[in-house]
């Protein structure tokens, strides 16, 4: 989908909204729309026209990168500037407000008032761009495969060097490192590795203590590749599980097997959730189960739609999501099993293809 396409199906999405003009400030919105990717920027969109209000910091890359807009260099405040022009285009304006602040809202409604003598901007009901974002084109959804193969072979590569006694920065090192030699722009996020009682925590990022003798280490990371990323969760083991460890293992993965089964056009949210939930309860581990199942992935790591109990939206073919169930057992042992899922025409397709069998090193 050409950045023109995109601008005009936001275009129609504010018809049908009623919405005259928009701001957009919220950068992955930004680059979705026309291609900047710069940290500085405010898109007017009307009917009518779009330009995009950066800093002279940009002058060459937002011109050699942005399509669809016209480029304005702002003398002073971007943002001021692009609330000033939809003033003179329209009489009411609207902005997202899942991506402003409340100060950054009072803000254009004090500019409007001065310069305009009127209250402008009205906060939008829903965020039009984020929804359209959740469908990706074919383009976005080759950068993600490729994306999640990288993440593969990272993945692959860091192996060896888990052991035993191995610091979890040095685990999260290697496994940055060889993402970045294999032609990663970044990680998607600060690399999650939490080994032995650690593992318990959902999030618990490398720190210098040392991985056990005998237990789990979860590694939780994503790279991005031209702007888009990739998010995976694999845990492995050193030395020896307890039946305990070998039997919870075996229930998320199979809790994971589900949820991405059930993923495919006209599921809900909710019903994805309750799949890998399921089975987890049936073994005894529900309690242990504290977080939703996944997240929608592209240009940011966290995107709509949300895997949660309870969420109605339908899957439709184009978005990509994340299937991540996961047990937490504090003080002992925790488990999570990740893939990144892409919804097709007539079911699903698994983006990250690492071998999801116990691996015990």
């Amino acid at each position: 989908m050409s950045d023109g396409v995109r601008l005009r199906a936001l275009r129609a999405s504010m018809a049908l909204e009623g919405v005259e003009a928009l701001l957009v400030t919220h950068l992955p919105d930004v680059r979705w729309l026309c291609g900047f990717t710069g940290s500085n920027a405010a898109l007017a969109v009307t009917a009518q026209k779009a330009v995009l209000f950066t800093d002279g910091r940009y002058t060459v890359q937002a011109r050699e990168e942005t399509r669809g807009a016209r480029v304005k260099i702002a003398k002073k405040s971007a943002l001021d500037e692009a609330c000033m022009l939809l003033g003179s285009l329209a009489k009411r304006g609207w902005c997202d407000p899942e991506n402003i602040t409340f100060a950054a809202f009072a803000r254009l409604q004090s500019v409007m008032t001065k310069t305009a003598g009127r209250s402008f901007f009205s906060p939008l009901k829903r965020s039009l761009v984020s929804e359209l974002r959740m469908m990706k084109d074919a383009e976005e959804l080759r950068l993600m495969e490729k994306a999640a193969a990288l993440g593969d072979r990272a993945f692959d590569a860091v192996l060896p060097h888990i052991a035993s006694g191995v610091p979890e920065t040095q685990i999260a090192a290697h496994l940055e490192f060889f993402a970045r030699s294999m032609g990663a722009e970044g990680m998607s996020f600060e690399t999650i590795v939490a080994s032995g009682e650690r593992s318990a925590l959902p999030h618990g990022r490398a720190t210098e203590r040392k991985t056990p003798r005998n237990g789990f280490i979860t590694l939780d990371f994503g790279v991005i590749l031209k702007g888009y990323c990739s998010d995976m969760t694999r845990t492995v083991s050193v030395g020896r599980l307890s039946r305990e460890e070998r039997s919870a293992y075996e229930a998320v993965l199979e809790a994971q097997q589900a949820g991405v089964a059930a993923v495919k056009p006209g599921a809900t949210c909710g019903d994805v959730d309750e799949a890998a939930r399921t089975v987890l309860r049936k073994a005894g581990l529900g309690k242990y189960f504290t977080h939703s199942t996944g997240h929608g992935v592209g240009l940011e790591i966290h995107e709509a739609p949300r895997l949660a109990a309870g969420q109605t939206m339908e899957l439709k073919p184009g978005m990509v999501v994340t299937v991540e169930p996961g047990v937490y057992l504090a003080g002992k042992f925790g488990i999570r099993i990740e893939d990144m899922v892409a919804v097709t025409q007539r079911g699903n397709k698994v983006l990250t293809k690492s071998t999801k069998a116990l691996i015990e090193l």
